[in-house]
């Protein structure tokens, strides 16, 4: 096996996104082996790259934002607004196999590098445009950021429970799953190309990314006409399935199947409870978790959370630990599956960054070079289109790049 082949080597994506959805999108690009090139604006780039809780870096241009979603990508400043960065922009696309960018639907027609301009110059461009609402619609035009899109698709509002509600997600839940059903649409027209020759238009919207994530959940209304039902950590497909108290913490418990149900009621010492009319039967359970909980908890509390995963994962219940952030990051698994690599980034240290996590047998994919400064590649990519030392020289001078 040749452990340097790249799944996408080859493929060239002109990367015009900012802050997340786009930038999650194309980095998935560049693990699975893409030559990404952001084009960013001359001045500051990639809004993320002002983003993060260190300042100095941030004041560096390379927030920690900016780090999390650009690792082994080029960075090329470019001015669209003046007539002579269109022109650099088009021999690119000439080149170039994708184009992706995160604007508001209007921009880049008014731009004048909108994708019929684009697949005049390249007819297997493949083109894809992430926005809050996507190109047409009623809401098409109106801004959007993750919490707007947590709002208006019903995600906030069947999350938490009574005393908390409506709940936004603790991290852009929006932005990040519409970043990977763009790189999967890409990934998707790609193939399509190569059976077929042809490019084509990719409308990515996040309010349509994040609905189907709530497949069971809407599917209750959809087809059951059932509204959610605010159960905090609980989980609303069976009883005992949720978060617990311990002696010492919290365990999560999912004994989704009858007999994972009776396993619990054994290991906690309480066999009575698979017999009691209120508990014997799954829907009659979910309907009485309320009373079964604190039957349950009383036992739990009589020993540690590591006791209780240990002895109830040995009978087949699935349980864990509920860890910090921090905890998470560095347990056995995630070390064992070289889920962060480590890369070093001068003027940085080391970075600790995601690499990809689909784990390929012939073509794997993970972090190689660490996210660029602004404008790191210009004169590399610039040469690479003809364009002499001295041209380049000048366009720096006029602010084009």
């Amino acid at each position: 096996m040749n452990i340097t082949q790249k799944l996408l080597s080859g493929i060239r994506v002109l990367d015009l996104t900012n802050v997340l959805s786009g930038p999650f999108a194309t980095l998935h690009l560049s693990l699975l082996g893409a030559e990404v090139i952001k084009i960013e604006n001359p001045k500051e780039g990639d809004l993320a790259r002002k983003l993060g809780n260190v300042p100095e870096l941030n004041e560096k241009l390379m927030g920690t934002s900016f780090l999390a979603q650009n690792a082994n990508k080029k960075s090329l400043t470019l001015n669209l607004k003046e007539k002579e960065g269109k022109e650099i922009f088009l021999k690119l696309v000439k080149t170039a196999d994708v184009v992706v960018e995160n604007f508001r639907p209007d921009v880049m027609d008014r731009l004048g590098v909108g994708y019929d301009v684009l697949k005049k110059e390249n007819p297997r461009i493949i083109y894809c445009g992430i926005s809050g609402f996507g190109k047409t619609g009623p809401d098409a035009m109106k801004p959007a950021y993750d919490q707007i899109i947590q709002g208006l698709s019903g995600e906030m509002a069947i999350n938490g429970d009574e005393r908390l509600n409506p709940l936004r997600a603790g991290f852009p839940v929006c932005d990040t799953v519409g970043g990977l059903n763009a790189a999967f649409g890409i990934m998707a027209a790609l193939f399509y190309r190569e059976r077929t020759g042809e490019g084509q238009f990719i409308d990515v919207a996040l309010l349509d990314s994040i609905m189907p994530l709530m497949g069971w959940v809407a599917a209750n209304w959809l087809i059951g006409k059932q509204p959610p039902v605010l159960m905090g950590n609980d989980n609303f497909t069976a009883a005992p399935s949720g978060v617990f108290v311990t002696q010492d913490g919290y365990i999560n418990i999912a004994a989704n199947k009858q007999e994972q149900w009776e396993a619990v009621a054994e290991e906690l010492g309480v066999p009575e409870l698979k017999t009691d009319p209120r508990f014997q039967k799954r829907d009659v359970r979910k309907k009485n978790r309320k009373e079964l909980t604190p039957l349950l908890e009383a036992k739990l509390k009589e020993r540690p959370t590591k006791h209780w995963v240990e002895v109830l994962n040995k009978r087949g219940v699935p349980s864990g630990e509920i860890l910090s952030l921090q905890d998470a990051l560095e347990q056995p698994q995630i070390k064992h599956r070289e889920t962060i690599a480590t890369i070093p980034a001068e003027g940085i240290g080391e970075l600790k960054l995601f690499n990809l996590t689909a784990k390929f047998e012939k073509t794997p994919g993970r972090v190689e070079c660490p996210p660029p400064t602004l404008g790191q590649h210009t004169e590399e990519v610039l040469t690479s289109i003809g364009y002499s030392e001295k041209q380049i020289s000048e366009l720096k001078e006029r602010g084009v790049v």
